[in-house]
């Protein structure tokens, strides 16, 4: 199984969520980059996403997105293979 990280912040229901549908499908261990705590890390998931919200969820070396992100690829059937690559 793929590697999973996650940049949140302590009090994300988004991040909850996303961490709970990653569960599911079977992922033991998420790598959590709490962007709230250090901003050298929030600056760089800007630099790296493009994005400025949480969560940013990278799959391997794939960025996914955020929790609607990850829904709909869970949603259209491509989460399962993209976990298992």
């Amino acid at each position: 199984m793929q590697a999973v990280k996650m940049y949140t912040t302590a009090v994300c229901p988004y991040c909850i969520r996303a961490k709970q549908i990653l569960k599911s499908k079977g992922v033991e261990q998420i790598e959590e980059v709490r962007i709230d705590t250090d901003p050298v890390a929030r600056d760089h998931m800007m630099q790296s996403t493009g994005r400025r919200t949480v969560p940013q969820i990278y799959i391997g070396d794939t960025h996914v997105g955020g929790c609607d992100d990850l829904m709909a690829l869970d949603a259209k059937g491509g989460l399962l293979p993209l976990l298992n690559a």
